[in-house]
């Protein structure tokens, strides 16, 4: 699984894969546990979850997981968003939260 940062949204209104038909698409940047870019790369990701541009998500990055989870024997899909990030913690210390965006140090 990848973390990952939704930064936009693409709008296919022609699509020829059935298993598609319907399916909102992302695009999303991987990024460490502090919200830096892993790479400037970004990727085009089919929502499974409801997400919008700001959520920090969880990213499948593996066609037959895809494949799975969307019950398309057949469909050439690989990268799929299937959870939000609630926080991220490193060392005791709270990296991310989702209620602030940011930083918060973790309360003993």
């Amino acid at each position: 699984m990848i973390l990952a940062q939704v930064i936009g949204t693409v709008v296919a209104e022609a699509v020829a894969v059935p298993a598609l038909h319907g399916r909102k698409l992302l695009m999303v940047r991987p990024v460490r546990p502090d919200g830096t870019a892993v790479t400037p790369t970004p990727r085009l990701a089919i929502d499974t979850i409801g997400a919008g541009v700001g959520d920090r998500v969880l990213v499948i990055d593996e066609g037959n997981s895809g494949r799975q989870i969307l019950q398309a024997k057949d469909a050439p899909v690989k990268t799929l968003i299937v959870g939000f990030v609630d926080a991220v913690e490193v060392g005791g210390r709270v990296v991310y939260d989702h209620r602030t965006g940011d930083a918060q140090e973790t309360k003993s």
